[in-house]
């Protein structure tokens, strides 16, 4: 049985963090697939095996302060310190 789980991610600014999240989540779980929606920041997970605390705890390990979607507070803006590009320290 499938199990979705959302995050959003505000920390996450570009193509190296969105490769760095995917990396952690399937070391949790090879067989997970994982969609990543830069521009809103949103994190899509399809899993059969791990639970959503396992996938924020990869995803924390990995630098990433992830949220779940349904307790997530309002949108960055642009004016946020995670929005801006290069927040990240890898680009």
């Amino acid at each position: 049985m499938s199990n979705t789980i959302r995050f959003r991610v505000d920390d996450m600014t570009c193509g190296h963090c969105v490769r760095t999240i995917t990396a952690a989540i399937q070391a949790s779980d090879p067989r997970a697939e994982v969609e990543i929606d830069l521009a809103i920041r949103q994190v899509r997970v399809v899993s059969g095996t791990a639970s959503a605390d396992q996938l924020s705890r990869s995803i924390t390990a990995a630098g990433y302060t992830p949220v779940a979607v349904n307790d997530a507070p309002t949108p960055v803006t642009g004016d946020s310190k995670a929005a801006r590009h290069g927040d990240c320290r890898c680009c």
